[in-house]
């Protein structure tokens, strides 16, 4: 149902959703899916109107079981012209997995503290952004696009507060390996907008361009919305959300589940500010997983509009 469109000022026209559910999303769920399932909900996806669906990663199974299907599931996919598929890719052979699938949207996942980068990457800052450079390098002489997540930009379960300025450095080490886009996230949802305005103002001030900058927030204090709207005013146009809500991180427990898309798309609706997707089959699609994994789904807007 349609309860009218009011504009504010200084929000763009229109903003780019990159679909996290199918890989950030399932990653963390207890339940391995079947891969006629993921390639299904990834054409839902698409068929609801995403052009930019993050649909797995090349991470060790050891690691990330429920992701240990990607060649498999990439295989099965008939990809639609006009979309991106980005797959996430740790290191050089992960990347080389990628090619030899034709991909040509990957991510590389770094972190702003010394912690998370040691349990996630088992390695440090500068130990990890070493490993980024041939992988980037390499995927950019490819032709390849390639995104930049940067985790733990507001706070970290063992550190605390992040301070901004170190987020700005590794950002900045970042982009100048040649990224195309730096997605920044609150992995544990603590961030608020005066955070936001901060770390975005800086990055701003160390001439990185908000055109390339994502913001990836978790809704673990019901914050997400309110800081995505801060970021939107701030010039960011892309934003990263799940379907239903789906997510969190295998490596810090107090991260829960990722914006959900279908709550984002009801404000930017309501904003008037365009997506290209349609909410209505983005609830099906949530409605749909959700009975697969066997639970309801977390998103509000899901659930005033599923009854």
């Amino acid at each position: 149902m349609n309860y009218g469109r009011t504009p504010l000022d200084d929000l763009p026209s229109r903003v780019t959703i990159c679909e996290v559910g199918p890989r950030d999303g399932l990653q963390n769920e207890p339940v391995v899916l079947p891969v006629e399932v993921k390639a299904e909900f990834v054409a839902r996806l698409v068929d609801a109107g995403n052009t930019v669906v993050e649909t797995t990663s090349f991470v060790h199974p050891k690691w990330v079981p429920q992701l240990a299907d990607a060649e498999t599931l990439l295989s099965a996919i008939e990809q639609s012209e006009g979309v991106r598929y980005p797959v996430l890719v740790p290191n050089e052979r992960g990347l080389d997995r990628a090619l030899d699938l034709g991909m040509r949207d990957i991510a590389v996942f770094g972190s702003a503290t010394e912690s998370f980068a040691q349990r996630n990457l088992n390695r440090s800052v500068d130990e990890s952004i070493q490993m980024f450079a041939p992988v980037v390098g390499r995927a950019r002489e490819a032709g390849l696009a390639v995104r930049g997540y940067l985790s733990m930009c507001f706070g970290d379960p063992w550190e605390g507060e992040v301070p901004v300025a170190k987020v700005v450095d590794v950002a900045s080490r970042m982009m100048a390996l040649g990224c195309t886009e730096l997605s920044l996230g609150d992995t544990i949802g603590v961030a608020t907008p005066g955070r936001v305005t901060a770390l975005l103002d800086a990055l701003s001030a160390a001439a990185i361009s908000m055109e390339h900058v994502a913001v990836h927030f978790h809704d673990t204090y019901g914050q997400a919305l309110a800081n995505t709207l801060t970021a939107l005013r701030r010039g960011v146009t892309t934003v990263d959300a799940s379907a239903g809500g789906l997510g969190g991180c295998p490596y810090a427990g107090s991260a829960t589940g990722n914006l959900a898309t279908e709550d984002l798309l009801w404000q930017l609706a309501g904003l008037g500010i365009e997506t290209g997707i349609d909410l209505d089959k983005m609830v099906a699609t949530s409605v749909w997983m959700a009975e697969r994994l066997g639970r309801p789904s977390p998103s509000r807007t899901v659930a005033a509009l599923a009854r």
